[in-house]
C-alpha cells in the first residue's frame, strides 16, 4: 500500500494568494482545499495561513474568521501550521504600520516594524541563510533564491531564556534587504516564511514538499 495523501488546508480569510498557495501546494503532492469552515482547518494534516496587505487588516480579517481560533487549537494539539508574508508577520505579538500599533497572534514576541533600507518595498529574489538543522530548507543550499513581496518585518525573535533543556528553541533563517530580518522560523509545530515558497520556483517548491513531508 502506498502513503496516504496529506490534507492541508488553504485558510480563506480574504488576504492571502489562495489559488496560488493551492496550486503549488497541490505540485508539492498534497490534497488542498480552499476554506474558512473551522472543521475541516482543524481535521486538516496541515493548515496554511496565507497573508497579503496591512498587518491590522489581516488580523481582523482572521478574526473575523475565527482563524486566531483554529491556529491556536491546532498549535496547542502540536497540529502543523505554517504561515507565509504577512501569514508570519501575524504570529509575532505585535505589528507597527504608520505609527499605529496593532496585536498579533503573539505566537512568538517581537514586533513587526518597517524595513530600513534605500528600495523600499523589497521586492524580487533574494537569498536566505538558513538556520542550522533546518528542515524546512533540507537539500536547498544557501545559493537559492526566494520571491518576497514587502515593506515591514521582524528584525528579531527575543525569546527569553528557558529553565528546560528540554524545550528546543525555534530555528530562525535570515535575510537581509538593507537590513538582517527573520526570513523564516521553525518552532515545533509552527513553521512560516516572511517570503512566498508559492512563487519561489523549484527551490520554493522543495521547501513546500519539505513542510509536506513533515504532517
Amino acid at each position: 500500500m502506498g502513503r496516504r495523501e496529506k490534507s492541508v488546508v488553504v485558510f480563506d480569510y480574504g488576504f492571502g494568494n489562495v489559488r496560488s498557495a493551492e496550486r503549488a501546494v497541490a505540485r508539492a503532492g498534497a490534497r488542498v482545499e480552499i476554506t474558512r469552515d473551522l472543521d475541516a482547518a482543524l481535521a486538516a494534516d496541515g493548515l496554511l495561513v496565507p497573508g497579503v496587505g496591512a498587518f491590522a487588516a489581516c488580523m481582523s480579517g482572521l478574526r473575523a474568521a475565527r482563524g486566531d481560533w483554529a491556529v491556536e487549537r491546532r498549535l496547542a494539539g502540536g497540529r502543523p501550521v505554517l504561515g507565509i508574508c504577512v501569514g508570519m508577520q501575524i504570529l509575532f505579538a505585535r505589528g507597527i504600520e504608520h505609527g499605529v500599533a496593532a496585536d498579533g497572534l503573539a505566537e512568538w514576541p517581537g514586533t513587526v516594524g518597517p524595513l530600513k533600507a534605500e528600495v523600499v518595498p523589497h521586492m524580487g529574489w533574494n537569498t536566505v541563510a538558513p538556520a542550522e538543522g533546518s528542515r524546512l530548507f533540507a537539500g536547498l543550499g544557501p545559493e537559492e533564491r526566494y520571491y518576497f513581496v514587502h515593506s515591514y518585518a521582524a528584525h528579531d525573535l527575543p525569546l527569553p531564556p528557558s529553565g528546560s533543556a528540554a524545550i528546543e528553541p525555534p530555528k530562525v533563517s535570515w535575510a537581509t534587504h538593507g537590513q538582517p530580518f527573520v526570513a523564516a522560523v521553525e518552532n515545533g509545530p509552527l513553521w512560516a516564511t516572511q517570503f512566498h515558497p508559492e512563487k519561489s520556483g523549484d527551490a520554493g517548491a522543495r521547501l513546500l514538499t519539505n513542510w509536506i513531508e513533515t504532517l
